[in-house]
């Protein structure tokens, strides 16, 4: 007779409530951190395929740092799909309209591309 080896998962997740200070922090670092908080990795019953992530709250977004020449020099770019529809987009003017909009996309592209990103995504509230 074999015996199989089964994994018990309670069903009630504990989610904790982190605030983060981005006053002078680099966007990377600062973006690894959330990422890391939002999957849950910091806990010892992580598991990659469920959702066992806290919510995160980052204050003073407008005041990130931004190392070397990033302002001036990154661009996003996306494409809209049809003939001739390259958007460009300077990121000083992103952060000019929406300073949590840097933080948010550099968080979400650090996600992995599962079922519940959205969900991690929107346990993030960036407060400018």
């Amino acid at each position: 007779m074999t015996r199989t080896q089964s994994t018990h998962y309670a069903h009630k997740i504990e989610r904790a409530q982190h605030t983060l200070d981005a006053t002078g922090e680099p966007l990377g670092r600062l973006a690894s951190t959330i990422a890391a908080l939002l999957l849950g990795k910091h806990k010892a019953t992580y598991a990659p395929h469920r959702d066992m992530g806290d919510a995160v709250t980052v204050m003073h977004a407008a005041q990130v740092t931004y190392t070397g020449k990033k302002i001036e020099q990154k661009n996003y770019i996306r494409h809209t799909g049809h003939p001739g529809g390259l958007r460009i987009k300077k990121i000083q003017d992103v952060v000019a309209q929406d300073p949590g909009s840097t933080i948010r996309r550099a968080v979400s592209r650090m996600l992995p591309a599962k079922k519940f990103k959205k969900d991690m995504l929107k346990r993030l509230i960036v407060n400018a």
